[in-house]
């Protein structure tokens, strides 16, 4: 409504129009309608009435004098008032944490984490972690100051002030003392998104409509049915083809199974990508599923998938990946809230970081998705890179969302690892697996034994290491390589010492332009071209490359089975050649230190079946027990004093993190509209569609090569916490992102800044 000078209203948002007056955002309006959004995302889980009260106490703080003072400030009113954070804001969240408790007692204190941190994130409780910021503490400093009081000297409704909600019986927290966690994390995410997408409405209405979808899930399973019949009409008729019909057929038919974990295991070159999906439309249509969710383990691939989705489903394909995130600024702004992914799309393509420490985060933007999770299909694809020193507050987490929020799980990967219960020497339980799985496949080991395409060489001597000079002549003598190494470093070094017109991948390269080389890569190889390449493990999933040769530096097993998935895939050949070498170094530590480790001991003494079906368990079982599987205690945080209502959820969220140096994403001008769009947001600011056009053009850098490049000047802060390159030569068509050191190489009159 306009803001009328004889008319005296709480307010909740206001905001100016392009022209015309000031506008107002009635807070009753507000909390009853955040309620009642927030009631109907938690209905699918049973959490309809804990929901609806979050929502109509989430702002009771705002009838504070000192807020509606502030909003209503003399200079004029402020759009920014309802951003809690930063200096000299009020706050208004602690007053419906404080009356949650005085209404419901214990039950209360489940309701005040969700109020008091719906701009802050979740807190811990206990003060001894996170000091004054604890919920505990919060309470007792607004006891004191007595913002509760305030709050009730405004004239509240009724409705408000006692919902129908908390007057009947409130259901118990889903999954136990082990499951709260997760429970109070999905009624945040219910409470969060309800407040932004009413915010939005209020807001940016325009924005606010862009978001009617309209997708069936029905009728996007007929646009696959129609794709693949299309593509199998289409398809030369050669065993492999006859193979991959077999799997479609075989995931179509287990799609009618019951919901709970799935594990589909097809050979590299078997077409899992389309099949999994077939299942997963399938599997929703039949159960009332509502969405799809895919989860990649490496941003580098993500765009392949993404891209073949896209092809099929239109903008019914959301793609999020977890570089280029608005919850990652630090600086909130209106702007950056509304930013945030919710995940409203039938079919959404994301990144095992993404979704997983959106499972264990603290901050309110990217828990806003996690109830989009309820009622879904998720598909882990490559899960064999699930990370294994997180193992068991992964598992637990996932074996929680299909008991408890009607998820079907697919674990899908040529080679599956072992993730069954496992106990120690002496009876107890090391780990708490997923261990009702149900294969989708009819005969892993018969699909397995057909799908043999290619002969693998192992080095004659694991001591004797290879160097990159020698490597590169040797690799001269074939017309058409794939060559992937373990870092981009590799992948650089290597790539300076091949003949000209030698193609190079590597994360360094943002994924518009992965896209484009790999589309170029695979016309060549279509066309009977000569082409070699150097590449980062990037190509090693979701990028259908047929080389009749490749080369692979030592590795996991998982990793050396994936690159020989991209030499003779369609099968055209007798035999493909892999061949495995040792490189100049090994990984310094991490997760590939463990897989090459784990290989060089299942390999000892192995000189036949070097990728057998079943030599995956051995590797697997050495690879996994490399690693305490809660090796950075985050469940006891979570679990330990729960029975209490005691959650320590910003301390475990700060210890889960996947890439412990996930480092900066920068954006990068690439194309003939790149300087564009990153233009475009300098001025405009973190747009919804332009965060996500932005996302394609965007390369993560370990912070030390970060701080290097803004050393030099060659990237600028575009908006609070999203850098972007701002010289012309930092940008390489064939290497993608130049390092630093490259950069103080080039002719002064190279550089143009």
């Amino acid at each position: 409504m306009h803001i009328s000078d004889n008319q005296i209203s709480y307010l909740a948002h206001v905001r100016q129009p392009e022209q015309g007056p000031w506008m107002e955002h009635a807070l009753e309006d507000h909390l009853r309608a955040v309620a009642d959004l927030a009631a109907d995302f938690a209905a699918l889980f049973g959490g309809e009435n804990w929901a609806n009260a979050a929502g109509i106490w989430h702002d009771l703080g705002k009838y504070r004098q000192a807020f509606q003072s502030y909003i209503k400030k003399a200079s004029g009113y402020d759009p920014e008032a309802h951003i809690e954070q930063g200096q000299g804001r009020v706050d208004h969240s602690t007053a419906g944490a404080l009356y949650a408790c005085q209404q419901l007692k214990g039950a209360g204190q489940f309701l005040a984490y969700l109020i008091a941190g719906h701009h802050a994130g979740l807190p811990d409780w206990n003060k001894a972690e996170a000091g004054e910021a604890a919920l505990s503490n919060r309470l007792d400093k607004g006891a004191e100051k007595g913002y509760l009081e305030d709050a009730l000297r405004a004239v509240i409704p009724q409705d408000i002030l006692q919902p129908a909600s908390v007057q009947s019986q409130l259901s118990r927290p889903l999954g136990g003392v082990d499951g709260l966690h997760l429970w109070l994390r999905m009624l945040f995410s219910c409470l969060v998104d309800a407040d932004f997408l009413d915010t939005e409405r209020f807001m940016d209405p325009k924005r606010s409509l862009s978001r009617q979808g309209g997708w069936s899930i029905r009728d996007l399973k007929a646009q696959l049915d129609a794709y693949m019949a299309e593509k199998i009409r289409d398809a030369e008729n050669t065993a492999v083809n006859t193979i991959r019909a077999g799997i479609l057929s075989d995931c179509r038919q287990s799609a009618q199974e019951p919901p709970g974990i799935f594990t589909l295991t097809v050979p590299t070159g078997g077409g899992k990508t389309l099949s999994g999906m077939a299942f997963a439309l399938e599997h929703a249509v039949k159960y009332g599923k509502e969405r799809i969710i895919i989860a990649i383990p490496y941003t580098s691939i993500i765009e392949q998938t993404a891209d073949q989705y896209r092809a099929i489903f239109g903008d019914a394909v959301l793609e999020h990946h977890s570089n280029l995130d608005p919850d990652k600024i630090e600086k909130e702004s209106a702007h950056s809230r509304l930013a945030a992914e919710n995940w409203d799309a039938p079919i959404v393509v994301t990144t095992n970081v993404q979704l997983l420490e959106s499972l264990f985060t603290a901050r309110t933007s990217r828990c806003r998705k996690l109830h989009n999770l309820v009622n879904s299909v998720i598909i882990l694809d490559e899960a064999q890179l699930l990370p294994p020193d997180f193992l068991q507050p992964v598992l637990d987490v996932l074996r929680l969302l299909t008991e408890h929020y009607g998820v079907s799980l697919v674990l899908s990967t040529a080679t599956q690892p072992a993730l069954g219960s496992v106990k120690d020497s002496f009876g107890k339980i090391r780990l708490r697996g997923l261990d009702a799985k149900q294969e989708i496949t009819s005969n892993v080991d018969a699909l397995f034994s057909a799908m043999q395409r290619t002969e693998i060489h192992k080095p004659q001597d694991f001591n004797v290491r290879r160097d990159w000079s020698s490597l590169a002549s040797e690799l001269e003598v074939y017309p058409s390589v794939l060559v992937i190494v373990n870092s981009r470093r590799d992948a650089r070094e290597l790539y300076e010492l091949m003949p000209l017109g030698t193609v190079h991948l590597s994360a360094l390269m943002c994924g518009e332009h992965r896209s484009q080389v790999i589309a170029a890569i695979k016309r060549r190889l279509k066309a009977g071209e000569p082409v070699r390449v150097v590449s980062t493990q990037l190509v090693e999933a979701g990028v259908d490359l047929d080389f009749p040769v490749v080369y692979r530096a030592l590795a996991g097993l998982d990793s050396i089975a994936q690159a020989a998935g991209r030499c003779n895939r369609e099968g055209k050949l007798d035999k493909g050649k892999v061949v495995v070498f040792v490189p100049p170094k090994s990984p310094a530590k991490g997760l590939l230190l463990y897989g090459e480790q784990a290989t060089r001991s299942v390999w000892h003494g192995q000189e036949s079946d070097l990728l057998s079906h079943q030599l995956f368990e051995r590797y697997f079982n050495q690879y996994f027990s490399q690693e305490t599987p809660d090796k950075h205690q985050i469940l006891p945080l979570l679990t330990q004093d729960a029975r209490q209502g005691v959650v320590q959820f910003r301390s475990a969220a700060q210890r889960f993190c996947l890439i412990p140096d996930s480092g900066v994403s920068v954006l990068v001008p690439y194309g003939e509209n790149g300087f564009k769009l990153m233009d475009q947001l300098r001025h405009l600011g973190s747009e919804r569609w332009l965060m996500r056009k932005l996302q394609r053009m965007s390369v993560n850098l370990y912070q030390h090569d970060f701080e290097a490049l803004r050393k030099l000047g060659a990237v600028e802060e575009l908006q609070p916490g999203i850098w972007g390159v701002c010289v012309t030569n930092a940008y390489d068509e064939q290497l993608g992102l130049l390092p630093a050191d490259a950069l103080c190489s080039s002719k002064p009159e190279d550089c143009v800044f």
